[in-house]
């Protein structure tokens, strides 16, 4: 298995799943939003470098018979500060990962989009059938992550799978930067005894998915070289606001949160919560770990820290 972006937060992640499932592992990672401590004490093939390589790509495809497309520049905020540089690492990057594969051989690909293609479109849960309207340039850019490994079905006969991920979080992902998520930038605020910095009323709400769940998903993906001609949600259909999360996040750790709010950030979307129908009839097995269970083993890891 090929893990584009492997020394991330999911990326890791998955590596660890993986190799504890008997695979042989190669990641490629440029290390500009990764962490090569993520991938310490695994056997693994560790290739550091850009996906915009094509070189260093077309060696990363040696001997692989999945890959796990996770590479990216994240952040909506991020986006619209540099709109080029997520649209070559997201987008052209995306292109660049599928050419490389069908000059190997490589039959399967799967890639990771987002739930903010969606964007301006109000429905909950959100269905893949339901229209998308982008409200930033990641979002833009994740429309085309998913959509070129769709595209390449029907004009190569690749295998490929695109899932929308909604608010992943657990283990590994990291806060201290100005692009963090929300669930470490609260988890590492708490820890310090500051106050958890909450962008609007509260009032936003997330589909949030542990990335245990979402790398169980993606194993049994590569391991089955699934296709799907249309995109999928990875996600369970629950709906947490920003003020819910903060009163899990108390239980979860004992402590109590100061909470300071505010502006909106441009480009969010307000509410976001996923139809899982197409994924549980892919998936049937799968049981996921709940949001309790969840903040718990990310409270402990950052515990650790």
């Amino acid at each position: 298995m090929l893990i584009t972006g492997g020394a991330g937060f999911i990326g890791s992640n998955l590596a660890r799943l993986a190799m504890a499932h008997g695979h042989r592992v190669v990641v490629i990672d440029d290390l500009s939003t990764g962490y090569q401590e993520n991938l310490q004490g695994l056997d693994l093939r560790f290739l550091p470098g850009s996906i915009l390589d094509g070189d260093l790509l077309a060696d990363a495809m040696d001997g692989v018979d999945s890959v796990v497309h996770l590479a990216a520049l994240g952040s909506v905020p991020r986006s619209i500060s540099d709109p080029v540089a997520t649209h070559a690492a997201n987008a052209t990057g995306t292109l660049a990962v599928l050419e490389a594969a069908r000059a190997r051989g490589v039959s399967h690909v799967v890639a990771a989009s987002s739930s903010s293609v969606y964007g301006l479109n109000p429905a909950l849960p959100k269905s893949e059938r339901e229209w998308v309207r982008p409200m930033s340039p990641y979002a833009v850019s994740k429309l085309a992550t998913e959509q070129y490994p769709l595209a390449y079905q029907q004009s190569f006969g690749m295998k490929s799978l695109a899932f929308r991920f909604f608010n992943v979080y657990g283990p590994r992902q990291r806060a201290g930067h100005v692009y963090a998520a929300v669930i470490p930038t609260f988890i590492d605020a708490l820890m310090r005894g500051e106050p958890l910095p909450v962008n609007g009323d509260g009032g936003h709400s997330r589909d949030f998915t542990f990335v245990g769940t979402v790398c169980r998903v993606l194993l049994d993906a590569s391991e089955r070289r699934l296709s799907h001609p249309e995109p999928v949600n990875l996600a369970f259909g629950t709906n947490t606001t920003l003020l819910e999360l903060i009163a899990e996040l108390e239980a979860a750790s004992g402590m109590t949160a100061q909470v300071v709010h505010r502006q909106p950030r441009p480009g969010d979307v307000k509410h976001s919560q996923a139809d899982n129908t197409v994924l549980r009839s892919l998936f049937p097995a799968v049981v996921p770990i709940g949001l309790e269970q969840g903040l718990a083993e990310t409270v402990a890891w950052f515990k650790e820290l």
